[in-house]
């Protein structure tokens, strides 16, 4: 748009999406230490761990979630389980399904694991049970029996040679399997909650147990017992044994004793001797608050899986957050990667960057806080700055959930859970007004650029944003939905569907023609503004439909009706076809030219030939076309193929109806023109002289009658019908049909040669309810096949004006 005209957005289209990439459950890192595999309901995302882009995905055809998924050590086979009770072997790489059998577990598998030579795979059921599959050959070794409840943890001993598996479930045990025999040698108890992780030491004669009961347990292989008990003093997810071949002596490691690390409900990462059972090393997180540890909701920031990369020297730890970070050892304090899934949405502060180098925050404490900003900032990955808040001010008795900065920099507003809304100077923080009248608390406060804001959303709204130079404003809410408003007439442009929960956050580019919201279903969404676009593909299509029916014109004055007709069909105009039809019917050759062109058509061009038939029905104006229409394709075309169309059956229903109303109007008006027929004859006879020509002489004139006539009234239903009920049947079918008047006036111009050339028959049979018209004047009303009910009216042309009009001539009844 040229100059400073303001164009308003109608319109906005997602151009892309930030999915979440992990929603809970298992997650194992490839032996080449290259990528990382995690579910995400019916799929297994694969993420490259140094860029944590998804190079592939793993999707169940069934759509059912994945519950346990395990990959082979050498990399090249993944297998899946499902709730579908299937195990599926994947080619991951190409994303293809090499191979599906039964799970022959009776409820879903809980847990699979492979053994190191890449040919053994145990699954873990639901049921109590264990079955071990030899992938190779493809069929199951072993069905263990003897487990209590959910088997949760599957574990192969890392010496091949022993041919042992390890187990856990709801028991709390370890049981120790032996393969050759398949017989359960050993139950490890010591835990009194459910068993989070095992752990083998380099020679494979030491197991760490973890669980949340807040204990890691170091057993003896050899002995099958427990040599000692370590108290953690959090509910431990997962524990990691550090390799003897590096220095980790930053992480408080001295001596060649073993060592492990643990993962937990705080969130922290912890190093422990197993001789001395305490703790060597606690990670240290930058300016992080102590966390919530107490029974009831999970914190965010706690750990639910530890894993170990030995090749790379790394740790990969993830949150209840569903995020991963990958730490480099020995340094823990700083993540080296970050893989965000926006697994749950957290609780976003408010913060306004300003023009001037300081930012506002506003927080769960009640507090405002104004932060001054350093000329220059940090690069990504140096150490982060340390500020200082220039002025803090009270701000609310609840939460603050929002601040916002005025255009000039000299006022800020604040909206808390306090269901207020504060005006503040920024120069010193002074109050200046209180705003009351919100009946819940205040999510989001926003200063217009130009006018004042309105009602609108159905729900809570959560956030706004003005647009088009504050003219028009965007607002989310608590129903996923995101509303474009124009101001100035409280109208609702558009609403946004593309989330399935709450959104929290929105906010738009500098350039006004992008906007970004987050959502609670762990969506972060890009909105692009398409107004223009749409605009100019208006345009462009509006420029199109006007030489196209340009081009139609000049197709009909060519005579050129396939290639009209196909026009106005492309352009999906029904009233354009129908004109077209009529053109072709307004030819000498009409019926036979409207026959060849319909063949002509594809099948598609038929299809919408046939629908727009059903449309045209409707319309006394239009029906003959329809049905001229209909002719052609009913009698070219057999049953089979036309309820090949799409829709087909759902046409000729709605068909129907009209068609019988069709035919049932023109059965009325012929009988009615035959007794109009009756009476102007019988007016021109009884008229005098000036009326009728008589010869006296003439022996060929008989004698004319001049006694009463009866006036016959004929009824398709039984029983007789008077005069007056026969007008009232036409007033009530000309109340029907406002079009109808106009339509009797043209048949009757079209009929009034009846008396002079036109035969009528009336037949009284009915089949199915449908009534046919046919050349001749012949009317056929399918009503009965009893011969008693049927009458037969003729009308004979006469000899000339002179002739006697003899009724009984005229009209047999039977």
């Amino acid at each position: 748009m040229a100059g400073n005209t303001l164009l308003f957005k109608s319109n906005y289209a997602v151009s892309s999406k930030i999915e979440p990439f992990y929603k809970g459950g298992k997650v194992q890192i490839s032996h080449d230490e290259q990528y990382i595999f995690c579910t995400c309901g019916p799929r297994v995302n694969i993420l490259q761990i140094n860029t944590g882009k998804i190079v592939h995905s793993i999707e169940q055809d069934d759509q059912e979630d994945i519950t346990s998924f395990s990959l082979s050590p050498d990399d090249e086979m993944l297998v899946t389980a499902s709730r579908a009770l299937l195990l599926k072997q994947w080619d991951w790489k190409q994303e293809k399904c090499t191979r599906s059998w039964k799970a022959i577990h009776n409820v879903p598998v809980a847990s699979m694991t492979f053994d190191c030579t890449s040919t053994l795979l145990a699954t873990g059921g639901c049921d109590s049970t264990i079955k071990l599959w030899d992938v190779v050959k493809q069929y199951c070794t072993h069905n263990l029996k003897g487990s209590s409840g959910v088997v949760h943890l599957v574990e192969f001993h890392p010496d091949i040679s022993r041919l042992q598996l390890f187990s856990s479930s709801v028991d709390c045990g370890i049981r120790i399997w032996d393969l050759r025999t398949s017989k359960c040698i050993c139950i490890l108890e010591s835990h009194y909650s459910a068993i989070t992780s095992l752990a083998f030491s380099p020679d494979g004669q030491t197991l760490i147990s973890s669980g949340r009961d807040k204990i890691c347990s170091v057993w003896d292989l050899k002995e099958n017992a427990v040599k000692r008990t370590v108290p953690i003093y959090e509910a431990v997810e997962g524990v990691v044994v550090l390799p003897g071949k590096s220095d980790y002596s930053e992480m408080g490691v001295k001596g060649d004793g073993l060592h492990f690390v643990t993962a937990g409900s705080k969130g922290v990462l912890r190093v422990w001797d197993s001789k001395l059972a305490r703790c060597v090393f606690t990670q240290t997180l930058p300016d992080a608050p102590d966390l919530n540890t107490e029974d009831g909701d999970l914190d965010p920031r706690s750990l639910m899986h530890l894993l170990p990369m030995p090749q790379s020297n790394r740790l990969v730890t993830v949150t209840a957050e569903h995020n991963i970070l990958v730490y480099q050892m020995p340094d823990l304090t700083i993540p080296s990667y970050l893989l965000m899934s926006f697994g749950k949405a957290p609780c976003l502060q408010a913060v306004q960057r300003l023009k001037k180098a300081f930012l506002v925050s506003g927080s769960q404490d009640c507090t405002i806080k104004v932060w001054d900003l350093p000329d220059l900032l940090p690069d990504v990955g140096c150490e982060p700055l340390s500020l200082t808040a220039r002025l803090t001010e009270k701000a609310h008795d609840k939460d603050v959930n929002s601040v916002t900065i005025s255009p000039n920099d000299k006022l800020l507003v604040s909206g808390s859970q306090d269901r207020t809304a504060k005006l503040w100077s920024l120069a010193d923080m002074s109050l200046l007004g209180v705003f009351r009248g919100h009946s819940r608390g205040i999510w989001c406060v926003q200063f217009s650029p130009v006018d004042q804001t309105f009602e609108g959303h159905d729900a809570s709204v959560l956030k706004i944003i003005f647009v088009s130079r504050g003219t028009q404003l965007v607002s989310s809410g608590s129903d996923g939905l995101v509303k474009l408003w124009t101001i100035k007439t409280n109208e609702c442009v558009k609403t946004f569907d593309a989330h399935q929960d709450k959104v929290w956050a929105l906010h738009g580019s500098r350039k006004d023609d992008l906007i970004v919201t987050g959502s609670a279903d762990s969506l972060i969404t890009f909105w692009k503004d398409v107004t223009e676009v749409e605009l100019a593909e208006e345009q462009a299509k509006q420029e199109e439909q006007v030489l196209k029916q340009q081009e139609l014109s000049n197709l009909l004055h060519e005579k050129k009706y396939l290639k009209a007709l196909g026009i106005a069909i492309s352009l999906d105009q029904p009233h354009t076809a129908l004109r077209v039809i009529r053109e072709i019917r307004q030819q000498e050759n009409g019926p036979q030219e409207l026959e060849k062109t319909l063949l002509k058509l594809r099948q598609d061009q038929k299809e919408s030939v046939l629908r727009y038939s059903v449309v045209w029905n409707t319309n006394s104006r239009s029906c003959l076309d329809a049905q001229a229409v209909l002719q052609v394709l009913l009698t070219h075309l057999s049953p089979e193929e036309i309820l090949q169309y799409q829709g087909a059956r759902t046409h000729l229903e709605g068909l129907i109806p009209y068609t019988e109303r069709h035919m049932q109007r023109i059965g009325r008006l012929l009988q009615s023109s035959m007794f109009l027929d009756y009476m102007w004859q019988k007016m021109r006879i009884t008229g005098g002289k000036d009326s009728v020509n008589l010869d006296e002489d003439d022996d060929s004139v008989d004698e004319m009658d001049t006694s009463p006539q009866s006036i016959f009234f004929i009824s398709k239903q039984p029983g007789d019908m008077t005069e007056i009920q026969v007008r009232e049947r036409q007033q009530e079918d000309e109340e029907e049909d406002p079009e109808g008047s106009e339509e009797k006036e043209e048949l009757l111009d079209e009929d009034e040669s009846v008396s002079k050339s036109k035969s009528a028959h009336v037949n009284g049979k009915k089949k199915n309810g449908v009534n046919t018209v046919v050349d001749g004047g012949q009317v056929f009303s399918e009503e009965s096949e009893d011969e008693e009910d049927v009458m037969e009216i003729t009308t004979k042309p006469l000899p000339n004006e002179s002739t006697v009009f003899d009724p009984s001539k005229t009209a047999n009844i039977r």
